[in-house]
C-alpha cells in the first residue's frame, strides 16, 4: 500500500502537542514492616545505654518449716548493662534554579518531588541497615559510627546451617556473625527457634522473611490462612495481608521483607526492640553558592534491641 502523493501527515507537520501523561509512575518498594512495627524511642547521646535482667530460675525445693527464721538470704544478681550506637544517614539533591521554575509533568515543584524520593531512600536505606550483618563501631574522625543491627544482636536463640557462628560480645555487639552452609527453609527450624524463644521468656508474633522463603513459608502445616487482615491500626500492627502461623508458643505474622538478607528469618516481638533517635528527619537547606537548589535530608538514629532473646533468627536459607 502507499499514500497519494503531496499526502500531508504527522511525520511533515510541525506543532504537533505532545501526549505526556500529567503523572509519575513509581513501582519502587517503599514498605519497611521490620522499622515500621517495632517501638520508636529518643536518645540523648551518640551511645546509648540500657539494662537487661533475668529471674532466678524456678526452685522445687522451696518449701519452709512452720515458724523458721531466716539464717541466709538469696543472691542478688546484678542488671546487665548493654549499648548502642547511633550513625547518621543522609540524602542529598542540588537542582538548578530553571528546573524549579519551568512547567513540568507530573509534579509542580522538581524540588519538592525529589525531596520526598530521598526520604523514601532514606527509609529503605535504614531497613536494610537494621536487618543487616553489621556490627557497631564507635566511629573515628575518619570513619563513620555505626550501629549494631539486629544480626549483630542476636546470639541467644538461633537455628544455623553448619559452619554458620553467632555473633560473640559483651555489651555491645561489636561483632558479627559468621554464615554457614545454606539448607532448606522448613517448618521444623521455625519450631525449634520459637521453643529456644519461648524458653528464655520471650514471645515473638512476627516472621521476617525474603520473598522466597515467604513462599516456601505459605506450604508450612501450620498456616492457619492466606488472608489475615488487621483493621485497626495501631503502633505494632501490620497492615495489608499476612500468612498466620499458628505455633505452638503463639499466632505469628508472616511478613515478606524486601529489603533483608534473602538468606535470613527472623522471629521478631515488636516490644523488645525500637528505633531511637538523636536527630529526627530534618531537611537542611546547604549553603547557595550559585544558581542551585541545595537540600540534604539527614536523621541520626540507632537500634535498640531491649533483649536479644526475645526474638529469634534463622540462618543460611537457601534462597532459589
Amino acid at each position: 500500500m502507499t499514500i497519494l502523493a503531496n499526502t500531508f501527515t504527522t511525520f511533515d507537520a510541525k506543532g504537533i502537542r505532545e501526549d505526556l501523561s500529567d503523572a509519575i509512575y513509581n513501582i519502587s518498594p517503599k514498605d519497611t514492616p521490620f522499622m515500621s512495627n517495632i517501638k520508636k524511642g529518643q536518645s540523648t547521646q551518640t551511645f546509648f545505654e540500657w539494662q537487661t535482667d533475668v529471674l532466678a530460675t524456678p526452685d522445687t525445693t522451696n518449701a519452709q518449716l512452720d515458724g523458721d527464721d531466716v539464717s541466709s538470704f538469696d543472691v542478688s544478681s546484678p542488671t546487665t548493662r548493654v549499648g548502642n550506637y547511633t550513625q547518621i544517614s543522609r540524602k542529598t539533591v542540588i537542582l538548578s534554579g530553571t528546573l524549579e521554575a519551568v512547567d513540568k509533568a507530573g509534579r509542580k515543584s522538581e524540588l519538592a518531588y525529589q525531596l520526598a524520593k530521598r526520604a523514601a531512600e532514606l527509609k529503605r536505606d535504614q531497613e536494610a541497615i537494621l536487618l543487616a550483618n553489621q556490627a557497631a563501631t564507635a566511629g573515628t574522625p575518619v570513619a563513620a559510627r555505626k550501629t549494631g543491627a539486629l544480626l549483630a544482636w542476636l546470639a541467644t536463640n538461633t537455628v544455623k546451617g553448619s559452619g554458620g557462628v553467632d555473633p560473640v560480645y559483651q555489651n555491645i555487639p561489636t561483632s558479627t556473625r559468621t554464615d554457614g552452609t545454606q539448607v532448606s527453609f522448613s517448618e521444623a527450624m521455625v519450631k525449634s527457634a520459637m521453643l529456644s524463644a519461648y524458653t528464655q521468656g520471650g514471645k515473638p508474633e512476627m516472621l521476617l522473611t525474603g520473598a522466597f522463603n515467604k513462599q516456601v513459608a505459605s506450604t508450612f502445616p501450620g498456616v492457619a490462612t492466606k488472608t489475615f487482615y488487621q483493621s485497626a491500626v495501631e503502633e505494632t500492627a501490620i497492615i495489608g495481608a499476612a500468612d498466620v502461623y499458628v505455633s505452638d508458643f503463639g499466632t505469628i505474622s508472616i511478613v515478606p521483607d524486601r529489603f533483608q538478607r534473602a538468606r535470613d528469618a527472623f522471629l521478631i516481638d515488636p516490644e523488645f526492640a525500637a528505633v531511637v533517635f538523636l536527630r529526627p528527619y530534618m531537611t537542611e537547606p546547604l549553603a547557595k553558592t550559585g544558581d542551585a537548589e541545595k537540600r540534604m535530608l539527614i536523621v541520626e538514629w540507632g537500634l535498640k534491641v531491649h533483649n536479644e532473646k526475645a526474638h529469634a533468627g534463622i540462618y543460611d536459607l537457601t534462597t532459589s
